[in-house]
């Protein structure tokens, strides 16, 4: 789709035809490439969950000295993220990274539900892999009037603010939960609330400088939480 092609733009790497394929073709190539990490067991594996966010992440600027398994899709919904958990099941991961959410607000999903899948989510990943730590990623603020983006007119329909409260509730459940929270939207957003522009392709993608961020913030949480010795 076009929008992916748009989030490409000033990244290192492509995913040359992947972008083309349809959401159960997507599906089934996530599924043979969890079947392979299920089948090596590799050490340090961590999972990347998400849309087209997390699918775009270069893997050059994920955290060193672990095995990745990005399991994005582009225009993923929590409910159908929550739908194909089991693919991982025969996985052994170390570490799983969740963002999802900004899809369902742009498709009308009401909070609750949105809330309510991220808590399924959380609950289901734990119960199926109780030995990885869990990372619940905020969802990311949008750049507003100034966004580029083929759906703009959906963006300038969801405020910043309703994100914001949304990200105060998803942190208290990843509290209520057990599970890490990692709170990205304090780096990301300016002084009015929006997606800082130079992080952004289209006000909702980001660009080279915005993965850096976010792989900045992963490196040093890494560190800190999940490197460190037990105290």
């Amino acid at each position: 789709p076009p929008v992916d092609a748009i989030a490409a733009e000033n990244l290192p790497g492509e995913l040359g035809p992947r972008h083309q394929l349809s959401y159960r073709q997507w599906v089934a190539l996530l599924e043979r490439e969890a079947q392979v990490m299920a089948q090596n067991q590799p050490q340090h594996l961590n999972i990347l969950l998400g849309d087209s966010i997390s699918l775009w992440f270069p893997p050059d600027f994920l955290p060193p000295d672990r095995i990745w398994l990005n399991q994005g899709i582009s225009g993923e919904t929590s409910s159908g993220l929550l739908r194909r958990l089991s693919l991982l099941d025969r996985t052994q991961p170390e570490a799983i990274f969740v963002m999802i959410g900004i899809n369902d607000l742009l498709k009308g999903v009401k909070d609750r539900e949105l809330l309510e899948n991220q808590r399924k989510i959380i609950r289901d990943l734990r119960w199926i892999h109780p030995q990885a730590a869990l990372i619940v990623h905020s969802i990311l603020p949008h750049s507003g009037p100034s966004a580029t983006w083929e759906g703009r007119s959906r963006l300038l329909t969801l405020s910043n603010d309703r994100i914001r409260v949304l990200n105060r509730e998803l942190k208290a459940i990843a509290q209520e939960e057990g599970v890490h929270f990692l709170d990205l939207q304090p780096l990301f957003t300016d002084e009015n609330g929006y997606l800082r522009r130079n992080l952004s392709t289209d006000g909702l993608h980001l660009n080279r400088e915005g993965y850096l961020l976010w792989s900045s913030a992963l490196l040093v949480f890494c560190q800190l939480e999940l490197d460190a010795p037990s105290r």
